[in-house]
């Protein structure tokens, strides 16, 4: 049997702040607002909650895969044995483009929050991209960010899980001071005509749907435990549990969000708000403490949302390349691991230099990516959810630590949730659809991927997918007799 590569450095704690950290970015910043304005408070939070059902029938499958496959890569492990090596090649490289696509635009998002802390901060223009100016210092404080999120993750997964765990408890002692606060000084009256909003039962109905179906898209990120799972050092059983918690966590911090905004602003200051600024959230903020300055401090709390987000998707990103690369089905280069921290080097240098290169494309080209991101997730996910159901039927006495019960429910619905989530990208007039550029991106990546498919096949010939399934499955006995 294979030798563990990766050091098992990760608790429990920090499992959780990871997946916790990657779901919560800056949306909840900027987008309560117009959550609220859209279905009202307890609209907004019911939407929350019926997407967050969604993603957990998806969760669920990830939880019983991972305790029963606890190996890096996490869905190109999930794929093969359901899928064999074609359908792993689609899933991953699917994963990997969803990885990159958010450090890239976190990387951009990073000096546009700095921006609004400080007003004066873009200096030095230099050009214009997609009507996005670019600013030399802008662009700086972006690339300074890369180098260092990318150096710390280069030293291990602990230094970037400590890094996680500081940033995460920051964006929780902002949010409950935010909702403490509008408890203390906000109104319930401002909560009128903004309950629910609609026309009449069926309008109410509409707009508690149209906040769900956008919901799972704040929710992506849970599924970089199953990327670092060699890495963490918990009974198999505990992995799946954290991982659904994770994303009640995640479901729980958007509804106290919204119900603070909407507890803070009546209708018409939200409105006003949304017009001016469009950081509702932070407006919320300056007014029950009623302090302006208090609006900057949320808004640095968004910022440590950026970074959880992005140190997460790179951590993601680089195992899923890693654990392509070392079954050959891209260059075996990027299977390298860092001889003294034990880490994906070259596959976080790869990861990293990107998010060093993009916001030299500017913000609004990258905004096509990210949506190209998302529909690659989904897509992810719905194999993954596939992968779950095969495999209960391929694969009935593998050993599964966390066993999920009513698995061909609990199995369907995964798959048709998931498979909502890619028809929306697809489907015109969902508000989702994607853009000519976004399909163009889709395309290419695709090509690049046939490319690497072909030409590594052709290199590696019989090493292409070798032993994979051996592998494997020594991996399950192995570690289902030590942790099961």
């Amino acid at each position: 049997m294979e030798q563990q590569k990766f050091k098992k450095v990760m608790n429990a704690g920090d499992v959780l702040v990871m997946a916790f950290g990657a779901m919560i970015g800056w949306g909840w910043v900027v987008s309560s607002g117009k959550w609220i304005q859209s279905a009202g408070v307890l609209g907004t939070i019911i939407g929350f909650v019926i997407g967050g059902v969604m993603i957990y029938f998806v969760g669920l499958a990830y939880a019983e895969l991972t305790a029963a496959m606890p190996q890096c890569g996490g869905e190109h492990i999930f794929s093969y044995k359901a899928f064999g090596t074609i359908g792993s090649f689609i899933c991953t490289w699917a994963i990997i483009l969803s990885y990159i696509g958010v450090v890239c635009f976190e990387a951009c998002s990073l000096p546009t929050i700095i921006q609004y802390v400080f007003p004066g901060f873009l200096k030095g223009y230099l050009y214009t991209v997609a009507g996005f100016d670019i600013y030399a210092t802008w662009v700086l404080a972006a690339v300074v960010s890369s180098i260092l999120i990318t150096l710390i993750n280069i030293r291990g997964v602990k230094a970037a899980a400590i890094l996680q765990t500081i940033l995460t408890a920051s964006i929780a002692i902002v949010g409950i001071f935010l909702v403490a606060a509008s408890i203390i000084n906000g109104s319930p009256s401002n909560l009128e005509e903004q309950i629910i909003v609609g026309e009449g039962i069926i309008g109410s109905i509409k707009n508690v749907l149209s906040v769900a179906i956008v919901a799972p898209f704040f929710l992506f990120g849970f599924d970089v435990i199953p990327q670092t799972a060699e890495e963490i050092n918990i009974p198999l059983k505990k992995i799946g549990r954290i991982l659904l918690f994770s994303i009640i966590c995640a479901v729980a911090f958007y509804a106290l969000v919204v119900f603070a905004v909407g507890y803070a602003m009546d209708i018409q200051e939200i409105t006003v708000s949304s017009a001016e600024t469009g950081l509702v959230t932070a407006d919320a903020m300056a007014k029950v403490f009623k302090n302006k300055a208090m609006a900057k401090v949320l808004l640095i709390g968004g910022m440590c949302g950026i970074i959880t987000s992005w140190n997460s998707f790179l951590i993601g990103g680089s195992r899923a390349i890693y654990s392509m690369a070392e079954f050959y089905m891209i260059p075996h280069m990027f299977a390298r691991l860092h001889p003294k921290y034990q880490t994906p080097v070259n596959a976080l240098i790869l990861v990293g230099g990107l998010s060093v290169i993009s916001p030299f494309f500017g913000r609004s080209m990258l905004v096509w990516i990210s949506d190209t991101a998302s529909f690659a997730c989904c897509l992810a996910y719905c194999m993954v959810a596939l992968s779950f159901v095969v495999l209960r039927k391929k694969e009935p006495a593998m050993k599964r630590p966390y066993q999920i019960r009513h698995y061909k429910l609990a199995g369907i619905l995964a798959v048709v949730m998931s498979g909502i989530m890619v028809v929306m990208y697809l489907l015109p007039g969902s508000g989702y659809t994607l853009l000519t550029q976004e399909w163009g991106i889709a395309v290419g990546w695709a090509l690049l991927g046939i490319c690497f498919f072909i030409v590594s096949k052709r290199k590696y010939k019989n090493k292409f997918g070798r032993n994979e399934d051996e592998k494997i499955m020594d991996t399950y006995a192995s570690q289902g007799d030590r942790n099961g």
